[in-house]
């Protein structure tokens, strides 16, 4: 199978036009690439956009079976939720709680097939004021529960000092740079594409644009290691890894849980859990995170009040 696939094969694969391929590329974001002087489209990324695109799903063919102390978490990755998630299989011992590291889309789509009890997100809706509630309109039947699990400060990693100077998501197309990203389906993604779009800038065209790993831990070894000037990633892994961080925004990450399961046993102890001190102990002294609405249902329109 080829890696890349050309103009007419991506039109030949969507069953348009090829002059229709141009306006996905610069409108729909498109993945694409003039590396070798014409558009060529890795083919894993056309594919990665097809499926984060996708709005209608069959329905699921099986249900998840009733609870009986497996707990399955899936969605966007948070050093804070890996910690939290090994809390709860040391506190409860009669259950194991796991994760499924597929950025914020991938959550939403495992929990609209019923591969997961708990779906983790941080997607930011056009209004940049919420999170979350459009996406799961658009990929689920019914609304899900949701419930904080924390804020965070979403922004860019940097070398330590940032001797580059960098101070918005603009400064990442100047000549010689070089990032480190993440897939296509994260909400990490998500925000430094909507940065470029208002920067006026073509994500495209920068070094590394295209070449992305799954954690925001993996950004900051990146950079650590010398393979990457930048990337978007959050500020408790610049502070964990002592580089730089050039700070874009708070953001909320949230738990959806189907309201058919909602009453589980698993589900119920770990949200509860993070309303206890044995959580909030996980943070001290760790900057970048915010955990007043741990732990609190949220809905649409009240995203800044405490909500049990």
């Amino acid at each position: 199978m080829k890696a890349f696939l050309s103009t007419k094969e991506v039109a030949q694969l969507l069953s348009i036009n090829e002059k229709m391929v141009y306006t996905l590329i610069s409108e729909k974001g498109l993945p694409a690439t003039k590396v070798t002087g014409k558009w060529i489209f890795p083919r894993h990324l056309v594919e990665q956009w097809i499926e984060t695109n996708t709005i209608n799903y069959p329905d699921a063919t099986f249900q998840l079976p009733p609870y009986h102390g497996l707990l399955i978490i899936a969605g966007s990755n948070d050093p804070l939720l890996d910690r939290t998630i090994n809390l709860f299989n040391t506190l409860y011992s009669d259950h194991v709680a796991v994760f499924g590291n597929l950025g914020s889309m991938g959550g939403l789509k495992a929990l609209r097939r019923n591969l997961c009890h708990i779906a983790s997100s941080h997607l930011l809706q056009d209004d940049e004021a919420e999170y979350n509630f459009d996406f799961a309109t658009q990929e689920l039947d019914a609304m899900p529960v949701m419930v904080n699990f924390c804020k965070r400060e979403q922004g860019i990693l940097v070398k330590k000092g940032n001797p580059d100077g960098i101070s918005s998501a603009a400064d990442l197309a100047r000549s010689g740079l070089r990032i480190i990203n993440r897939p296509l389906g994260t909400g990490t993604r998500l925000l430094l594409d909507r940065e470029f779009k208002k920067a006026g800038i073509n994500g495209e065209k920068i070094e590394g644009y295209h070449r992305d790993v799954h954690r925001h831990l993996d950004v900051g070894l990146e950079i650590l290691a010398g393979r990457a000037d930048a990337g978007p990633g959050i500020r408790a892994v610049a502070e964990l890894l002592n580089i730089g961080f050039v700070p874009l925004r708070w953001e909320r990450y949230d738990l959806m849980i189907s309201k058919e399961r909602f009453f589980d046993e698993g589900i119920q102890s770990f949200l509860g859990l993070l309303q206890e001190d044995v959580f909030r102990n996980l943070i001290q002294d760790k900057a970048g995170y915010d955990v007043k609405l741990s732990g609190k249902m949220i809905y649409p329109g009240r995203n800044s009040r405490q909500v049990s």
